[in-house]
């Protein structure tokens, strides 16, 4: 059995205080430990180049919303 279920490896890792490149291991649907070469786990994600906002649900966006006659919400 694998120690994680999944680890996202090679990416930078965003928290609100700092910008670290390493890898995050998850089990049991949270994020149980933050390191480098995490071997074991049943899925592994290839994050290299991208950002990794760990424990963040749903980052901000914006959408184009029509909300009247001339009136676009953003």
């Amino acid at each position: 059995m694998a120690q994680f279920d999944t680890v996202i490896r090679g990416g930078t890792v965003i928290t609100a205080g700092d910008r670290i490149a390493c890898d995050v291991a998850i089990s049991g649907g949270r994020v149980v430990a933050l390191g480098q070469g995490f071997a074991d786990a049943a899925e592994i994600i290839d994050a290299t180049g991208k950002w990794v906002l760990p424990g963040g649900v749903d980052a901000h966006v914006h959408f184009s919303q029509p909300s009247g006659e001339g009136i676009v919400m953003a």
